[in-house]
Order: structure tokens, then sequence, then C-alpha cells
């Protein structure tokens, strides 16, 4: 006959010394494995200076994961804290992708704990937190992001029990959708300045961004497979954010873009001169044969460029995706197209539901804005 927890676990907490170091606090409690068989665990639960007292150790987040997993389906002796249910959720839900889960830990560690660790899960109601979103002085954008991942994670109690419904389902955030300055983009014309003003290899890496309108992100991550140049297409299927290889931001995202002719001529330039890595990096420091981190790229070349071509506004690696959308409209390229090329999830539930945009539409579109841009123009001369 196989065990059936039916109390609920408060482990017990020791205070250890270690042979290096300062004292420590050991949490020990028992644990069922797949086949149902109870062992004894201990795991570290911080420092003496971390946590002065039991008490406080007992608050710990591990402390507190631990215990709202091994519990779930038990009735709780204390009320559940949503500390204990943000620890659980930050071991066993966080997202995969590394620049998403990058964004939650921030939210996480600069808002959502601070506020809400210490509060009783049932004493979370929609007005609070609505209200609590409306005090910070973040953008909607980013108030609606930090109400995205506290529904993820009510989410997550509701399934493991702890909860009936989840309060962040009804929390409104005003303007979510608005922005509180609007992305600069540029004209052709500042455009090529920028371009020419920055060395090479960088200076094909903006002509992609600005040609194709890919994420920077995918353009570290591309590798000389992707290319087809004799059918001129391009393969997106990975990108690198902090160094780190990863899937890209959308399923969406990973497509097949066209090469216009220019784009090809000056690609195949690059492919020349580049560092050779055993993977095949399109874009590789010489000096560690890995990508290039693109946020150096951007503070060292891109935005002194912009500066010396006498535009105030911040430019970066984005403000050519924007200016790509721009000049697909401007060069006329339908609303499917536009969608298309973006790589965009959606425009409108119709446009993802009957098909795809044909590939010599697509092809139209990125060689007329490539017209605009003139990557081997006698520009690069002067």
């Amino acid at each position: 006959m196989k065990f059936t927890r039916d109390r609920y676990q408060q482990g017990a907490l020791t205070i250890k010394q270690r042979q290096k170091g300062e004292k420590v606090w050991e949490f020990r409690y028992y644990d069922d494995d797949s086949a149902g068989n109870r062992s004894r665990r201990t795991v570290t639960a911080g420092t003496l200076t971390e946590y002065p007292t039991e008490t406080a150790a007992r608050k710990a987040p591990l402390v507190q994961g631990i215990l709202s997993r091994i519990n779930s389906g038990t009735i709780s002796a204390e009320p559940v804290t949503f500390g204990a249910a943000l620890a659980r959720y930050e071991a066993e839900e966080m997202p995969e992708r590394y620049s998403t889960q990058a964004s939650y830990k921030s939210y996480i560690g600069q808002h959502i704990r601070p506020r809400w660790a210490e509060t009783q899960l049932s004493a979370i109601k929609p007005l609070v937190v609505e209200n609590w979103l409306k005090g910070l002085t973040l953008a909607p954008s980013t108030k609606n992001h930090i109400k995205g991942v506290m529904h993820s994670i009510f989410e997550c109690c509701q399934r493991w029990e702890l909860l009936n419904t989840n309060p962040i389902a009804l929390v409104r955030v005003k303007d979510a959708s608005k922005r509180l300055k609007q992305p600069r983009n540029l004209t052709p014309e500042e455009f090529q300045t920028i371009a020419y003003s920055v060395p090479e290899p960088f200076r094909t890496m903006v002509f992609i961004a600005g040609g194709l309108g890919l994420r920077v992100s995918e353009i570290v991550g591309l590798q000389w497979q992707d290319f087809d140049f004799e059918a001129g297409t391009l393969l997106i299927q990975r990108s690198i954010v902090h160094g780190r290889v990863g899937e890209t931001k959308t399923e969406y995202s990973k497509d097949r873009v066209p090469l216009d002719t220019s784009l090809i001529e000056t690609m195949r330039k690059h492919e020349a001169a580049a560092c050779k890595t055993p993977n095949g990096w399109v874009f590789a420091n010489p000096s560690t044969g890995k990508p290039y981190h693109q946020e150096e790229i951007q503070k060292r070349y891109i935005r002194k460029a912009a500066t010396a071509a006498g535009i105030t506004e911040p430019i970066g690696w984005h403000t050519f995706r924007h200016s790509f959308r721009t000049w697909l409209g401007q060069v006329g390229a339908p609303l499917s197209v536009q969608q298309a090329l973006m790589r965009h999830a959606s425009i409108t539930t119709t446009m993802n539901t009957y098909g795809k945009t044909p590939d010599a539409a697509k092809m139209v579109a990125h060689s007329a804005v490539m017209g605009l841009l003139k990557p081997n123009s006698q520009a690069a001369e002067a």
C-alpha cells in the first residue's frame, strides 16, 4: 500500500557551520519520487547573515517554493503567500527562452517580489493590483508586461490548486498599447548617412537590418548555411541574446525571406573578408571566433554615426526595423506583404487564416526598399 501524504509539511530548519565561510540554514523535508517512495532531502536555504532568524529563513524563496510544491493538494495550517507561489514558479515554470526569462526576472526582482512576496494569495484582489500598477512610474506597455507576468504566475497557482480564480484576469492597464514616445523612423537618406559612417563588418549588419528588417539578435545569429544565394533567400532560424544562442522570438519569426541582388552582392563581399569559424558564424569577432555583441556595436558606432548626422533622438538597432516597416509603406507594399516581410504573427486574423503572401510579391517589395538604400552605390566611396 502506497503512503498517502495527508498532512501539511512544515519541514525543519537548522543552523550549520560550514568548513569555510559563515553559518547557513539547512532546510530538511520529505519528498516523494516518481514511484511514490518517500525520502528525506536537505538543501541550503541561505546564510545566517541573509536570514538572521528562523522565521526569516522560513520565508526564504527556496523554502517557500519547496513547501508549495511538496504540499500541493493538502490543506495548509498557514495561508500560502504570494512569495511561496513565486518561488515555485521561478523553479518550475520560468520561460526557457533566455531573453524572455531575463525580462521576467527583471520584472519580478524590481517590482513584483518587493511588493507582493509577503501578501497572502487570497488577499491579492484585482483593484489592489490595478491601483498599484497605476502608481508605478513606468510606461503603460511595461505595466502591461508586469501584469502579464503576474497573470502567468496566478495561472500556475490555479493549476496547483492554490486558488480557484485568477484575480489578474480582471486587472486593466490604461493605454496598455500606447507608447509614451513614438519610435524615430529614418529617411532612406539618413539611413545611408549612418550606414556609410559605420566601418565593416558592422556596415553590412546595418544594411541587413535596414534592408530586411531583421532583429539584431537574428543578425548576430546568422550562419552561412542560412543563405541560399542561388535561390535568393535567407532562412531565419535562430537568435543570440547576450551571447546565448536560442530560438527566434516567435514561431512566425522563423521564416525564409528574399534577398535582392544588391544585398547578395554585399554579402558575397563580406563572405570573402569575414572571419572563418567552425560554426560558420556570419558576423564573428576575429578575437574570439564568436558572434559580436550587438550592444557594443550600437554604442560605439551606430549612435555616434547618428549624432554626427545631426540626429538628436536615440538611435539603435530596432530603429532600422521600425524604419523598414515605414519604407515598405512608402514603396506601396500591401499590408499582407508587410506582415510577411516583418514576420509578425498577424496584422489581422484574416491575413493569418487565408494563406501566405507569394514569394514574388515579397521580393518586389524587398527590392524596392533596397533600391532606396543603395548599399553598393557610389556613396560608399564618399
